[in-house]
C-alpha cells in the first residue's frame, strides 16, 4: 500500500450509546462519518429512526470530532429505536480522512452489509433506506445512490459551481476507467452500500472525500445497482468540499490509475492480439489461395468458393492459434473449442458475403475484395475468439457485470408506449390459459409450452397474468441493457419494472407491472420468439405467483409407476428426458411432467406437461419412428443449437455487452427448439396428479444407490430449480417482484418451506449409473421394494420392519446393481 495502512486507524473500542446489544444481529450497518456535527445529530438521528423503522439495521458513528459531536449523539441516541454506537478516534487515529473513517467503520461492523452517509442530512434516510431495501434485497455487491439517473438530482447543491465541480468530477472518473465505470452513472456519490465479504478492506488505500471510487476500481467484478435518489441542501453545518480536496480527488484519479483497474491483463490481452493478428495474416494468404483455387480452377460461384474457402482458412488458424498463441490452455475440450471456432467463423460468413458480392459489383477483382472483408472482420473475430473462446478476458482482475440496474423509487409510472408515442394496438387477449385453477393467463402472444392448459372459455378479465404486445423502451439506440425498477408499492401504484436492450425499441425489451393482474408488455421482436417470452419472463412470474398459494414449481420430471409417484431430477443433459421417454414406452407409466412440476408441501405433485426439448441421440434412445425425414434432419441442427455446449456459449455471450436477449429471440425464430409433446414420442397417458413417494437424482458415474439425506436433499433441489433460470434477465428482475404482499426475499422463503414440508413424506435417493440404465434400475428397485412391503405385513396387521442399508453403499458394476435389485446375489 502507497498511503496510511487503514488495518490501524483505530484502536479506539465502540461505545454503545442506547443501551446493551441485542441478541439479533443486524443485517446491515448504517456508518455515518461525523466531524463537528453536533447541531444537526439530534435531527439525524430522529429521521434514522423514522425511515429505518421496519430495516434489521443498526446505526455506527464514526467521530473525529473536535467539539461536543460524541455527547450529543450519546444524549440523543434514543430518539432512533435502531441500535446505535459510537467509535470516537482520537486526533492521532485520523489518518486518510473520510475514506479512513468509512473503513474503519467497516471493520466494527456487525452487519453483513455496510451503507455509507453524511451526517448533514444531504443524504436524505429515506434515500438510504432505499439503499438499504436495494441491497438485501437483489442480487448486487455495490449500490450507489445515484444523482445522475433516472430521477435522480443535484439540486441541493450551493450554486452553478459546486454542481459544475460534482459533475466533473463523476465524468473524469468515467473517462479515467471507462470499463470499470460503464455501469455506474455516479462513481463520486458519498451514498452508497456494499457487501463487506464482497469488497477486500485491506487492498483499500484512501485518499481524501471519494472512497466509492476506490472500491469501484479496485473490486471491478462486484456487481452494481443504482438507486436514485435527490441531493438535498445542507441541514446544518457547511460543506467539507474545497480547493484542497478537488486537488486531492486528481492525485486519488492518478494514483489509481497507475496502481491498479484496467491495466491489469493489458499486456498479455495485446501480446495475444498481436499472435492472433499474425496467424490471422496468414490465414488470409490461405484463405485468397483457397479462393483462387475454387474459383479460378474450378470455376465454382464467388460465394460458395468464398464459403468453402473459409472452412479452409478456419482449420489452418484454429490449428496455429492452439499452438502458436494459447498453446492449448483455452477453456474446456480442444474438439469443443474446434466447435466454437469453426461456428463462429461461420456465423459471421451471412454478414461477410454481401459485402463480398457488393464489392465484386462494383469492379473490384474478386481476390481483392475478399481480402478487404476478412481484415474488416479480423477485430470482431479477435475479440470472439479470445473473450468465448478462450476465456483469456477472465483475468482474476474480473470484469463488470454488463447490464446497468437502476432502482428509481420516485419514476412516473406512464408506461414507455405512452411516454414516447408509440402507436394504438389491440387490447384482446386471444389466447388463455389456466393452470389447474391455480394460475390463469391471457396471452396475445402464443405459448405453446401452456398449450395443455389451454381455456379459450376463461374470461380475459379473470387473468392473473396478462401478456400484450406494447412498444417498449426508448425509441433510439443506447450503449448498454438497463433493466429499471420503476416504483415500489406506494400510494397504491404497483411495483413496476422495465428492461430495455442496446436496440431501443428493435431490442427484446418489456415491461412488468405488479399490479392485480400482473399485466406483461413484450417489444414486437419478443413477441415473435414466444418460446424466449415464456421461458425467461412468464414462467419466473408463474413461479412465484404459485408461491403464496401454497405450490412450487420443482425443477424436476413426475410419473406415475403402477399407482407409485415417482420423481427424476438431474444436471442438465444427464439423460433424465430419455429415462422418462423410456419408461413411458417400457412400463406404461402416466406422465406428469419432464422438466417443472407442481408440488406441495403435503407430498403432491401436479402435472405440468410442457414439450419435452429432445436431442438425437435421446430419440435414438427410445426408438421414435414419428419424426418425419425433414424433422430429423432439422433435429441435428437443434440439438446442437439447443445443446447444453450451445447454453454454455449463449451464457458466455450474456457477460458481454450484446443485446443477449435479441439475440436468443433471433436465434430462436431462425432455428426453433427441438420441442415435441410427449404423446408424440412414446404412446402414454398424460395424468392429472399423484402421490409422490420416491424421488431419485440420477447421476453419470460408477455404479452406486445412496440415500440422501434430507438437508443435502433440500439445498440440492433448491439449487437445480434455481439454475433453470440462470439465462438472463431472470437475477435483474427476479429481485424487484413482490407478489401477494411479499417480496423476492420472503417468497424464496415460502418456496422453501413448501419443499420442505415435501420432502418430508418422499424417499430422496442418488442414483447412478455408467451406462444410462436408469429405466431399467427404478421399475426393478420399486418392484422389490413393493415385494418387501407386501411380506413384512403379517397376518395380524403387523408391519415389521425393514432395512435398506444393503443399497446404501457404491456398486461396483451394472451388472451387480441389476442383480442386487432384482433380489439375487451381488
Amino acid at each position: 500500500m502507497t498511503g496510511t495502512d487503514t488495518r490501524s486507524l483505530s484502536t479506539s473500542p465502540c461505545t454503545d450509546l442506547n443501551g446493551p446489544p441485542g441478541t439479533t444481529t443486524p443485517q446491515l450497518t448504517v456508518v455515518v462519518p461525523t466531524r463537528n456535527d453536533q447541531e444537526v445529530i439530534p435531527l439525524l438521528l430522529q429521521s434514522l429512526g423514522d425511515a429505518f423503522l421496519r430495516l434489521p439495521v443498526e446505526v455506527l458513528f464514526v467521530d473525529d470530532s473536535d467539539d461536543d459531536t460524541p455527547a450529543t449523539a450519546a444524549a440523543h441516541a434514543a430518539l432512533c429505536p435502531r441500535r446505535v454506537r459510537m467509535l470516537h478516534r482520537a486526533p492521532g487515529e485520523r489518518s486518510a480522512g473520510l475514506g479512513g473513517a468509512v473503513i474503519a467503520g467497516a471493520r466494527q461492523a456487525r452487519g453483513a452489509w455496510v451503507l455509507v452517509m453524511d451526517a448533514d442530512l444531504q443524504h436524505p434516510p429515506e434515500a438510504a433506506a432505499a439503499i438499504a431495501r436495494t441491497a438485501l434485497g437483489h442480487d448486487a455487491d455495490i449500490v450507489v445512490g445515484t444523482r445522475h439517473a433516472g430521477s435522480g438530482s443535484s439540486a441541493g447543491l450551493d450554486g452553478a459551481g459546486r454542481s459544475a465541480a460534482s459533475n466533473g468530477s463523476a465524468l473524469l472518473a468515467k473517462a479515467f476507467f471507462p470499463r470499470c465505470l460503464a455501469t455506474v452513472s455516479d462513481p463520486t456519490s458519498g451514498l452508497f452500500a456494499f457487501r463487506k465479504d464482497a469488497v477486500d478492506l485491506d487492498r483499500l488505500d484512501p485518499l481524501g472525500l471519494k472512497i466509492l471510487l476506490e472500491i469501484l476500481v479496485r473490486n471491478p467484478s462486484a456487481r452494481v445497482a443504482e438507486v436514485a435518489y435527490t441531493f438535498a441542501p445542507h441541514a446544518a453545518g457547511r460543506s467539507k468540499a474545497s480547493l484542497r480536496e478537488g486537488i486531492t480527488y486528481l492525485r486519488h484519479l492518478a494514483r489509481l490509475r497507475a496502481g491498479c483497474g484496467q491495466s491489469g491483463g493489458r499486456a498479455g490481452e495485446l501480446g495475444r492480439f498481436v499472435g492472433f493478428g499474425l496467424v490471422g495474416a496468414s490465414g488470409i494468404g490461405v484463405n485468397t489461395a483457397a479462393l483462387w483455387f475454387f474459383y479460378s480452377l474450378l470455376s465454382i460461384p464467388v460465394l460458395l468458393g468464398a464459403t468453402l474457402a473459409t472452412q479452409v482458412s478456419t482449420a489452418w488458424n484454429f490449428a496455429l492459434i492452439e499452438a502458436l498463441v494459447y498453446r492449448g490452455t483455452g477453456h474446456g475440450t480442444r474438439a469443443g473449442r474446434g466447435v466454437r471456432f469453426f461456428a463462429l467463423n461461420n456465423l459471421l460468413l451471412p454478414g461477410r458475403l454481401p459485402v463480398l458480392a457488393w464489392l465484386v459489383g462494383i469492379g473490384l477483382g474478386v481476390l481483392t475484395a475478399n481480402v478487404i472483408t476478412l481484415a474488416v472482420l479480423f477485430l470482431l473475430r479477435f475479440l470472439f475468439s479470445d473473450r468465448l473462446i478462450y476465456r483469456a478476458g477472465d483475468r482474476p482482475t474480473g470484469k463488470r457485470d454488463p447490464v446497468r440496474t437502476l432502482v428509481d423509487p420516485a419514476a412516473p409510472t406512464s408506461t414507455p408506449s405512452t411516454a414516447h408515442g408509440g402507436h394504438k394496438r389491440t387490447r384482446y387477449l386471444s389466447h388463455r390459459y389456466d393452470i389447474d385453477g391455480r394460475v390463469t393467463v391471457g396471452s396475445q402472444v402464443p405459448l405453446p409450452e401452456l398449450e395443455f392448459f389451454r381455456h379459450q372459455w376463461l374470461s380475459p378479465t379473470d387473468c392473473d397474468i396478462v401478456v400484450r404486445v406494447s412498444d417498449i423502451g426508448r425509441r433510439t439506440p443506447h450503449h448498454r441493457t438497463a433493466l429499471t425498477e420503476l416504483a415500489r408499492e406506494v400510494d397504491g401504484c404497483p411495483a413496476s419494472l422495465r428492461y430495455e436492450e442496446q436496440l431501443g425499441r428493435l431490442g427484446a425489451n418489456f415491461r412488468v407491472d405488479l399490479g392485480d393482474p400482473i399485466s406483461v408488455e413484450v417489444s414486437p421482436l419478443l413477441a415473435h420468439s414466444p418460446h424466449v417470452v415464456y421461458t425467461n419472463v412468464i414462467e419466473a412470474l408463474l413461479r412465484f405467483v404459485l408461491v403464496p398459494r401454497g405450490w412450487m414449481l420443482l425443477h424436476s420430471a413426475c410419473l406415475d409407476l403402477d399407482g407409485t409417484g415417482v420423481m427424476l431430477s438431474a444436471l442438465t443433459d444427464t439423460g433424465k428426458t430419455a429415462t422418462v421417454l423410456r419408461l413411458l414406452r417400457e412400463h406404461d407409466g402416466r406422465f406428469l411432467s419432464d422438466d417443472m412440476t407442481l408440488i406441495d408441501a403435503h407430498g403432491h405433485g401436479l402435472c405440468f406437461p410442457k414439450p419435452l426439448t429432445i436431442s438425437a441421440h435421446t430419440l435414438r434412445a427410445v426408438h421414435a419412428d414419428d419424426l418425419t425425414r425433414t424433422e430429423w434432419m432439422k433435429l441435428m441442427v437443434q440439438s446442437r443449437l439447443h445443446s447444453k455446449e450451445g447454453r454454455s456459449f449463449a451464457l458466455t455471450l450474456a457477460r458481454l455487452n450484446l443485446p443477449i436477449m435479441a439475440i436468443n429471440a433471433l436465434t430462436q425464430i431462425v432455428v426453433p427448439p427441438p420441442k415435441y409433446a410427449v404423446d408424440r414420442l412414446v404412446p402414454c397417458t398424460i395424468g392429472t396428479t399423484t402421490e409422490v413417494r420416491d424421488l431419485f437424482v440420477i447421476e453419470r458415474g460408477a455404479p452406486r444407490l445412496t440415500e440422501m439425506p434430507y438437508d443435502e436433499a433440500l439445498r440440492r433441489l433448491l439449487g437445480n430449480t434455481e439454475d433453470a433460470y440462470g439465462f438472463p434477465p431472470f437475477r435483474y428482475f427476479a429481485p424487484a417482484l413482490t407478489i401477494d404482499g411479499l417480496d423476492h426475499a420472503h417468497l424464496r422463503l415460502r418456496e422453501r418451506e413448501i419443499l420442505s414440508g415435501f420432502l418430508s413424506g418422499v424417499r430422496v435417493r442418488i442414483l447412478a449409473s455408467d451406462c444410462f440404465g436408469w429405466a431399467d434400475e427404478i421399475p426393478r428397485l420399486l418392484a422389490r421394494e413393493g415385494v418387501q412391503a407386501a411380506s413384512s405385513t403379517r397376518a395380524d396387521g403387523v408391519e415389521w420392519p425393514h432395512s435398506a442399508s444393503r443399497f446404501d453403499t457404491p456398486l461396483a458394476a451394472p451388472g451387480a446393481l441389476r442383480s442386487m435389485l432384482a433380489g439375487g446375489p451381488p
